[in-house]
Order: structure tokens, then sequence, then C-alpha cells
């Protein structure tokens, strides 16, 4: 039996047409199908479509397979099916060769369109209304929307020193291995957005880290930050607040788009290294290395912490090149010049407050938000493949009122499709530090594995020197770091890591650290 009825048909037919017309019950002659109230299978126009049917398949049938060939159809019918017809021999003739229709069909498919001019008219008229109307309710089904993420990692850690004591760049000595200690932090986000091309987010965190005489000491609650904390040697997801198991918000920026190339961020909780200076194989301490040394260009972010601030992320016809620019402020909330200089880096602690350096100043700046506690950081990115990436940077800005400035460069490269190769380079200038004008240089080179033995596993070492200064001691501290990525699932990833820290605190008398790490992440 041929097929005849386009799967949409009854459908089209249910929405366009009214109540069919009866046909009755004694038939009289017509010349012309536009006479017709209904279709008969009789009629020449009923079997001339059937014809084109059966050669071009241009009607599939009822959505139960069966035909229904053999009843009579009203003229809006008739014409959906025509329609459809049209549509089907359109195609063929688009991506086939001049021969795929002939010539006896065509004169065909011009007779019957002469014939249900005003039904074929009054079908595409009303199926237009209806996509517009779709277009028109799709346009405005969306509402705003939050939707919920949450991360909580959890690490077993222990260390130790191979020596007599270790004197950190402050002057502090320590004689005694660090207890292992059980390190966490939690957060949760709120994304929600108000026109699909936006984002608020809204970061709730806390973690393990404590403070002292009303400062926070973050990453000391882990060997390598307890043993070595300026330098680059605690736990980066330690070391950030909120902590001392206070909940508090750690982001709450707005991010929107006022063109397809161009995204815009502003808010009073930014991370500049959230969005400069990233790196596909260590980047994020959760998933890959654990220490500040390696996620980051260490000497680049005088103001690691959350500030106030506002981020541009430029890439142009979304092509190989992109350009990003952050400003942010370490103590915008602060209208006086009073009270200590929050958010600032772990090293600017040794050049600037230390209170076991005399003269050190623990106060200063003009604060606020466009006060000289500042920085600005622009980077510039060439990768024309997801193999390869170049980063070069510039920051500088201002710590105490005095002037600093640096440049870096990121390299990633994937050969092989499972091996990467990265390596960051830093160098700096930091103007009127308790060791005087000094010029603190930063390197670290890597490689790793993705996929390494099991699917979504990632693997990696790298070496690197965070803090080279003469100035400060008389060695230069060197870090080792190797980490092993196990994904139990895709919410699960279990992490064992080793750290070596040599020549700690850039001095050659002090002992070798070495620390073990196994972090748990959960994602949800």
């Amino acid at each position: 039996m041929l097929k005849f009825f386009f799967i949409v048909s009854p459908i089209i037919c249910f929405l366009l047409t009214t109540s069919p017309v009866k046909a009755e019950t004694e038939m009289r002659q017509i010349t012309n199908v536009n006479q017709l109230s209904d279709v008969q299978p009789t009629d020449w126009a009923f079997q001339a479509l059937q014809s084109l049917v059966e050669r071009y398949g241009c009607i599939a049938g009822y959505p139960n397979a069966t035909f229904r060939g053999n009843r009579a159809i009203t003229r809006y019918e008739f014409a959906a099916g025509l329609n459809a017809c049209l549509d089907r021999i359109n195609e063929l003739m688009a991506i086939a060769t001049k021969d795929s229709v002939t010539r006896d069909d065509l004169l065909t498919l011009q007779k019957l369109q002469e014939n249900f001019t005003a039904e074929l008219a009054t079908l595409r008229g009303r199926v237009d209304t209806l996509e517009a109307r779709n277009a028109q309710l799709e346009a405005s089904q969306f509402s705003t929307t939050t939707k919920l993420r949450g991360q909580v990692i959890i690490s077993a850690n222990a260390g130790g020193i191979n020596g007599d004591r270790i004197i950190d760049a402050t002057g502090r000595q320590i004689t005694n291995d660090p207890n292992a200690t059980m390190v966490f932090r939690a957060g949760f986000d709120l994304d929600t957005s108000f026109n699909q091309n936006d984002l608020l987010k809204l970061r709730l965190e806390t973690g393990s880290g404590f403070t002292e005489n009303g400062q926070v000491q973050g990453g000391r609650d882990n060997a390598g930050g307890f043993l070595e904390p300026f330098f680059g040697s605690a736990l980066d997801y330690s070391i950030n607040p909120p902590t001392d198991r206070d909940f508090e918000i750690s982001r709450l920026y707005y991010t929107f788009k006022p063109s397809q190339d161009l995204a815009v961020t502003i808010g009073p909780n930014i991370r500049a290294a959230d969005y400069i200076d990233f790196n596909s194989y260590a980047k994020l301490s959760f998933r890959d290395f654990s220490t500040q040394a390696f996620v980051n260009n260490y000497v680049i972010f005088p103001i690691e912490f959350p500030s106030a601030g506002a981020v541009i992320d430029w890439k142009p016809n979304r092509g190989a090149f992109s350009v990003r620019a952050a400003y942010t402020a370490a103590d915008a909330a602060n209208p006086s010049n009073q009270g200590r200089l929050i958010g600032t880096a772990p090293f600017i602690d040794v050049l600037y407050n230390s209170p076991n350096i005399p003269n050190s100043p623990n106060t200063g700046g003009t604060r606020g938000l466009f006060g000289d506690n500042y920085q600005g950081v622009v980077e510039v990115e060439y990768s024309p493949s997801r193999d390869l990436a170049l980063r070069l940077q510039y920051s500088g800005g201002e710590i105490f009122d005095n002037r600093f400035d640096a440049i870096g460069a990121n390299l990633e490269l994937t050969v092989a499709q499972k091996i990467g190769i990265f390596g960051r380079y830093g160098f700096s200038s930091y103007n009127n530090t308790n060791f005087g004008d000094i010029n603190p240089n930063y390197w670290m080179a890597g490689v790793a594995f993705r996929d390494l033995f099991t699917r979504g596993a990632l693997a990696g070492f790298a070496v690197g020197q965070p803090f080279i200064a003469t100035e400060i001691g008389d060695s230069t501290q060197t870090n080792y770091e190797a980490f092993y990525n196990y994904p139990i699932n895709r919410n699960v990833q279990i992490t064992p890591t080793i750290q070596i820290i040599d020549n700690a605190a850039n001095r050659n008398d002090n002992g070798t650290i070495y620390t073990g790490t196994l972090r748990t992440t959960f994602s949800f």
C-alpha cells in the first residue's frame, strides 16, 4: 500500500482547519478540482499527488504507521500533503543532479499548485504565524534562575624536617616536626542568571586555617605552610580566606556581556588570579598541584586574596588572541588610612609587615577603592588550538605607598594528546622594602599525563623556585611537587601529593622539608 500522509499532517490540519465537510451522498459532475469541497481518492489531484509520494517519499504516514489513503480528505489536508511534497522535491533538486526530478513531475506539481493556490497560501500563512508565536513564547520563557554548586576538600597532611631546625624568612625558628593534621575547605556557589548572558555569583566558604592575634594565618594548618609559610609552600586551598571555620562570603561579583566577544565583571569580592595566569595543568589546587608555588606566578600577585575591583575579558572574533585586564584594591571597604592591610600575598609580610624585622611598617597607604594599595594586571594570550597557549602578563601598582612592577610568561603545550609540558616565569621590582629595592624572580616547569592508568586521571610533576632574591638569605629555595589525581567517579576524586622543599626560606643551613598529603575532593 502506498504511503500518503506526512507524519505531522494530522497535527497541522487539526490546528489549521475547521471541521471537515461531509461527502455528499450524490456526486455531481465537476470539471476542476477547485470545485471540490473534499478531495476523493478517485480524483485526478489525489492520484497525481499519490504518484509523487510514491516516487519521492515526501510523506511518511500517521504516527501509528497506518496509511489511510482510501478516504476522502479536506482541501486543507490535501494542501498540507502537497506542501510537504514541494519541500521534499526542492530539497532533492538542491542536493542531487538535475535529473533527480522529471520534467513531467514538475509540470504536475505546477498544475497542483495552481489548483490549490488559496489553500497553500492559507496554510503557509498560518504556519508562519504559529512559528512567530512560538519564537515569541520561547524568547519570553526564560526566568531568573539560581543554581547551587558545592565543593568540599578534605585532606590528611603530615611532614617534617630533615635537619635540626628551620629558620623562616622572618627569623622565626622551628625545631620540632609539626603534628599531622586534617585540613578542609568547603564552599557553596549560588549562580544566578537574569537573561542567560550574565552571572551573579555568590560563594560562601569556610576552611580550617586559623587566626593568631587577630590576623589570618591560613596555610599554617599544614606542614608545608607551618614550616615555610611565605614562599609558596602552603596548600593553596588552605591559605585563602575565610578560615578559622568562619562561614563567610569569598566571592561576590556580577558578570555581563556588552557584546559576544566581551565580558565585564565587577564586584566587591573578586580575585584577580581567577582570571589571569590560567594553565590547564597547574592552576586548580583541588584538582592538580596543591601548593601556591605551582598554581600561580608567585611574584605578580601581591594582592592575592579576594577584594573589590573589575575584570575585562575580550576575545576578538573568538580567534586565537584574547586580552584580559583586572583591577583590585586590597582594602576597598576602608575609608580611612588606618589599620593593618589585609588581602596581600604571604611574601608581602616578609617585605613590609614582619614584626620580627625592625622598622617593618604594618600600616600605610590611603586605602579605599582607589587608594594606593592596589594592583592592575593585563594579560595577552595567544592560543591557536587546545594544544598550545602562551600568556604574557604585566602587573603594577602600589603597596604601602611603595611602587611595584612585574612581568610574567605562562606556556603550556600538549603533545601526543595525553602529555602536557608547562612552565611560568616572573620578574618583579618591589621598592622600599625591609631589604631595600629588590627584584624577585620566579620560575616553575613541569610535565603532566592525562588519563594515566584510567580515563579522567591526571598526574603531574613540577619543580620551581618561587622567590629568587639575593637580598633575602644566602641561597634560593627550591620546591618539588608530584601528584596523582584519581577519579572515583565524576563527583569524587582522590589525590596523593608529595612535596619537597630544599633550602627553605632561601637559607642554605635549613633542613630539607618533606610533606605528604592525601586530598579528597567532592563536587556536586
